[in-house]
Parts: C-alpha cells; sequence; structure tokens
C-alpha cells in the first residue's frame, strides 16, 4: 500500500527540501507545496455525489465532494506543516492533534497531547512529515482507530524502508503516501539521505 509520488515538481520541491542552505521561509513554502501535491494524490478516492447545476449553455449533472468526511491529524509537531494544504483543498475538513515527542536517546515516541473529532464513516489522514522508525505512526495509528477510524491513510513527505515496514508489521494494508522513499536509518534513528530534522529546519530552531 506504499504510494510513492512520481512527479517532476515533487523532485524539484524534493531536492530543495533537503539542501541545508535552504532558508526557513523557503522551507516553510515548500513545505506546502509538496503537502499540497500529497493531499491531492491522496484523497484521489474520496467521494463525491451527484450535482445538477446551470452552465451559461444548458442544465447538466456534475460531481461535487460529499461534505464533511475529512479528517486531517497531524502529529505534533512536525504534522501541523501539512495540514493547511488539506483545509486549503477541502474547508470542510476536520482537523485533530495527536502530540507524541521522540526521545532522541531512545528514539521511542512519547504521547503528551490527544485530541480527536469524531472519526466514525470518515476518511482520516494522519501527516507527518517523516516516516523515519515508525514507531509515531503507529502509536497514532493505534489511537484513531481505537476511536473509529477504519481504514487510516498515513501521509508523509520522506520515509525510511525501516519505518515502512514497521507500519505494516503493526497496521497491515495501511496505506501510506510519501514524496519520496528514502535508503536506510542512520544509528542514531534519523533518515538518510533525508532533510535533517523537519519540525527544526521549519520552524528556524
Amino acid at each position: 500500500m506504499l504510494n510513492v509520488l512520481d512527479h517532476p515538481l515533487a523532485a524539484h520541491i524534493i531536492t530543495h527540501l533537503r539542501d541545508k542552505t535552504t532558508k526557513p521561509a523557503t522551507f516553510r513554502t515548500l513545505a506546502y507545496q509538496i503537502s499540497m501535491l500529497l493531499a491531492i494524490e491522496a484523497t484521489a478516492n474520496v467521494e463525491t455525489s451527484a450535482k445538477e447545476i446551470e452552465t451559461p449553455l444548458e442544465r447538466m449533472t456534475g460531481r461535487e465532494l460529499a461534505h464533511e468526511t475529512l479528517v486531517v491529524v497531524p502529529i505534533l509537531r512536525a504534522g501541523l506543516g501539512m495540514v493547511q494544504p488539506f483545509s486549503d483543498l477541502f474547508p470542510d475538513v476536520s482537523v485533530g492533534y495527536i502530540g507524541l515527542e521522540r526521545d532522541h536517546a531512545t528514539a521511542v515516541a512519547r504521547s503528551y497531547y490527544c485530541k480527536l473529532p469524531p472519526l466514525s464513516n470518515r476518511h482520516v489522514f494522519l501527516v507527518d512529515p517523516m516516516l523515519a522508525t515508525g514507531g509515531s505512526a503507529v502509536q497514532a495509528l493505534t489511537i484513531v482507530k481505537e476511536q473509529g477510524a477504519k481504514n487510516p491513510t498515513l501521509v508523509c513527505i520522506v520515509a525510511a524502508p525501516e519505518g515502512v515496514a514497521e507500519v505494516e508489521k503493526h497496521h497491515p494494508g495501511t496505506p501510506i503516501h510519501t514524496a519520496a522513499l528514502d535508503r536506510q536509518l542512520n544509528d542514531r534513528k534519523y533518515i538518510l539521505p533525508g532533510l535533517g530534522d523537519f519540525g527544526d529546519r521549519l520552524y528556524g530552531t
């Protein structure tokens, strides 16, 4: 269920996100752009309904998005940088929040916040820029499923094979959309070649 974004613009954006000389302001713009492409790709199968309209020339039946069917859940804090494209594309989207913080010594994530809207019978998109060890994604998927999500989708910008395997191990069949599948994790559990700490680069910390 792994879907890697294959588009020239995506390749261009990822290259500049990876570049260590990219300034935070530019990094935020690029993060928005790549998240927009991922949001479009990840929502390709959302429901639409028929709508009768009048064009300037004749009456016709068009299609429109079904209302209030989408929920986007960023994994804090870096996931916040991926929310805006979803809300720009889908004004009726609901937003939940899951706070998971990785211990840099153990690489194990701890939960410190969770606030979710109703998830039953809705398309749930978990967004987190980096799928590294997969620990945070597995925890977040478990949380949203316990709250009623049936088949949540994971959307990330860069993924490591180890993270993908961990998600598949604990939540088999989970759709994963990413802009890049990188080589591996290093001994500090950072993605290689990666792009560093996404949150720090996004917020200039």
